[in-house]
């Protein structure tokens, strides 16, 4: 049996028709490996073949009901002579994210589309563009590494050297470039394997990939993963392809590789496994977590599967099994030895009497077994973000109004509820402040009249304080634009600027407004504004106020945002903010702004449509 992206791309389609949501991957059916020191591998290309033509009955898609709301750090580094700059927002630390601005504290590289620029930043009174080239595909992220820029990018093309009869695949390219002169990279390495780039990391001078390639009959065969570096081109052979002994709708190979961006030298290492489709990743400085969705009978899981990655090795170490599905990243930690995550499993409804989700907290040890849980948490809700920092651990599950759980993850073996808090609206996304508070950004709501749940309405800020754990309070909030308010930061952690020190918060946001004169017997809960701003809002921010410093924009006419209507999108939209020095710069596919740290008062702009 075979599936294409095509029909995945149509099950989505129908299920946004219908108003409900699905998996982020195909599920499986039958029982689950748990607790498996390692995987096998299999004896024969014939074996993955049967195996592979071995498939579940088509999954049940459909798990929650649409009820109005929709689906780390940031720190300063010291750069040349000194000079202070913000980096990614990132989970790890020490585990850098790919993202498509980067900055070294002297230059800014900027990803649009197929382009990459790079532009000297500092000091302002030198800013110019240094370059700029197209790489031929989409890029979906970069990194830096002082005199290396790694850079990931995807294409629907087959490998060239590549003669054999074989699907149309998505193929991944890892590009590294020497840039000690700037103004000419040089490409000094290409990576190339076949599949879609779905995640990496950068650990020392390693970058892991994790790149993921349908496993499916074609023509009679099942085409095996290719990999092709400077040139030399291998075939991963059947026999070393490690594989989870469960039964799929439909198969992936989900490929870890590993190059190291300072040794040209150095060929990639790899390892491939046969799952279903991966549904997130977490990473830390030693293990890449692997987590697929899947269902047993109806019920959700997540099979889990710990890498081991030192210095470029990677080797399967363990795998195991929890109750539910993960939301994100965010949903997964690893400390001291143990490895937290916490899910959903059932699906909301209309009406609380019609709902079957709760929500868990499973502690593991490095086997991947169970060593404590907390299970059946908020009935009738699901997860909207979570945040593991250090022993404790904070949920925030939401259905009509927003319980903020916070956990002691103390004991391993006995995880507890310390304390909740219920207000209105909801959080996506979970930052440290400081060892007792949390800033929360997502969305603020009201309740719905017809039924259990709430419409959702603009963005909402907040700070949690949690020094009295089974007490904790919102003691600072801040609201931006009415229903129809968007951010990436709300899907997308790297869109966020925050330095405690400076009491600097600063998002992307595309501003809605309600226009009361349209609506002559009032605004219905659930009427959307209209488009009338988008730009970078940055707010003061200490543990016990949120305040808006101001606003910086790159579009200059607000009447393309109001004639464009719902599908508004503009090369001048900002999508990420970063500081060097006194200097904040806001960047755009199209524009670089740079404005004063103190007052935002505008210093200059580069154009980057040269």
């Amino acid at each position: 049996m075979s599936i294409s992206y095509k029909t995945l791309s149509a099950v989505f389609l129908l299920a946004v028709i219908l108003g409900v949501s699905i998996p982020l991957a195909i599920v499986s059916f039958y029982p689950p490996l748990i607790n498996k020191a390692s995987l096998p591998r299999f004896a024969s290309y014939e074996e993955l073949k049967a195996f592979v033509n071995t498939t579940a009955p088509p999954p049940y898609y459909l798990r929650d009901v649409d009820l109005g709301v929709p689906r780390d750090k940031t720190e300063a580094l010291t750069g040349n002579g000194g000079v202070e700059y913000s980096k990614t927002n990132i989970q790890v630390e020490g585990v850098d994210e790919a993202d498509i601005v980067k900055s070294d504290g002297t230059y800014i590289y900027i990803v649009s589309a197929e382009k990459l620029t790079i532009v000297r930043a500092h000091p302002p009174e030198e800013v110019q563009v240094v370059t700029s080239f197209f790489i031929g595909e989409a890029v979906r992220g970069i990194f830096i590494n002082e005199g290396k820029l790694v850079v990931f990018s995807n294409a629907y093309a087959a490998i060239k050297s590549i003669t054999e009869k074989r699907p149309n695949f998505e193929k991944t390219s890892i590009r590294v470039y020497n840039i000690e002169n700037r103004a000419k990279p040089r490409l000094v390495r290409n990576v190339t394997l076949e599949g879609n780039y779905f995640d990496s990391r950068m650990i020392g001078n390693y970058a892991y990939v994790v790149i993921s390639q349908p496993a499916y009959p074609y023509d009679g065969n099942i085409p095996l993963p290719i990999i092709e570096s400077n040139g030399m081109v291998e075939k991963i052979d059947a026999t070393h392809i490690y594989y989870a002994n469960i039964t799929d709708y439909a198969y992936a190979f989900t490929t870890v590789v590993a190059v190291n961006v300072k040794n040209d030298r150095e060929a990639p290492a790899h390892e491939t496994f046969l799952l279903g489709f991966t549904g997130e990743i977490y990473v830390s400085l030693n293990n890449i977590y692997i987590a697929v969705p899947g269902y047993v009978r109806e019920t959700q899981r997540t099979n889990i599967h710990r890498i081991l990655i030192a210095d470029g090795k990677i080797s399967h170490e363990a795998s195991g099994t929890v109750q539910g599905y993960v939301l994100n990243q965010f949903s997964m930690d690893e400390y001291e030895g143990y490895f937290r995550i916490a899910t959903t499993t059932g699906h909301i409804a209309r009406f609380f009497e019609q709902a079957t989700s709760i929500n868990n907290v499973y502690v593991l040890d490095m086997n991947l077994e169970i060593k404590g849980k907390i299970e059946n948490l908020a009935p009738g809700e699901r997860i909207y973000s979570a945040r593991f920092i250090g022993k404790r651990g904070y949920l925030v599950t939401f259905k009509k109004v927003d319980p903020l759980f916070v956990l002691s993850l103390e004991d391993p073996a006995n995880p507890s509820v310390l304390g909740k808090l219920k207000i209105p609206g909801y959080s996506d996304y979970l930052h440290p402040y400081d060892d007792s508070h949390l800033i929360g950004i997502g969305k603020n709501t009201v309740e719905a009249e017809e039924g259990d749940f709430a419409w959702y309405q603009g963005i909402k800020i907040s700070m949690f304080d949690a020094s009295d754990v089974a007490n904790p309070k919102e003691v600072a909030n801040i609201s931006i634009g009415d229903r129809g308010t968007d951010s990436p930061i709300l899907r997308d952690h790297k869109a966020l600027l925050f330095d405690r020190k400076l009491n600097l918060l600063a998002i992307p946001v595309l501003l809605a407004k309600i226009n009361e004169s349209k609506y002559t017997r009032g605004v219905p809960l659930n009427a959307y504004g209209e488009y009338v701003w988008q730009g970078l809002y940055v707010l003061n921010l200490n543990k016990n106020s949120i305040t808006l410093k101001g606003r910086i924009t790159h579009i200059e006419n607000t009447e393309d945002l109001i004639k464009a209507g719902y599908y508004f999108s503009s090369e001048y939209s900002v999508e990420r903010s970063l500081y060097i020095d006194n200097v904040l710069y806001t960047i755009s596919a199209n524009k670089m702004k740079m404005n004063s740290l103190t007052d935002l008062g505008e210093i200059g702009q580069v154009n980057l449509t040269l």
